[in-house]
């Protein structure tokens, strides 16, 4: 349970593109997104990665399952993790709907120091041992 909303990161950043637009669901939302390709990024270490996503104070959104590693990659030093799973070889519909799932939520749920794992029908949220002491 949260005590307060917080302020909505105004930035994601981006793992890999969705072909070469983003989805509707995100354009419409005048949400800042900067991929990897943009950053000059592609080819750096997940904890590099990592590193600059916490120090620039970006949500990282990724199709990486090891960013769900809590230990490796801990979410309350984050802006938010975003993990979305998918089948092999998604259609770009489905990868729409998962990004439009999570944006849905983050409207009125706090990304900020916490992992999401999002998934069809439904979004698995990370609870610190912070969280859960509210």
């Amino acid at each position: 349970m949260l005590k307060s909303r917080r302020k909505l990161p105004n930035e994601v950043q981006t793992r890999r593109e969705f072909r070469n637009s983003h989805p509707a669901p995100v354009s419409e939302r005048r949400t800042e997104i900067k991929t990897i390709r943009d950053q000059g990024l592609q080819g750096s270490s997940d904890q590099h990665l990592y590193e600059v996503c916490c120090s620039e104070k970006w949500c990282l959104v990724t199709l990486d399952l090891g960013f769900s590693n809590v230990t490796r990659f801990p979410p309350t030093e984050a802006n938010g993790i975003v993990v979305i799973r998918v089948p092999r070889n998604p259609s770009l519909t489905l990868l729409e709907q998962l990004v439009s799932q999570f944006l849905q939520t983050l409207s009125h749920i706090s990304i900020d120091k916490r992992l999401w794992i999002v998934e069809g029908g439904r979004i698995r949220i990370h609870q610190s041992e912070t969280d859960e002491e509210e």
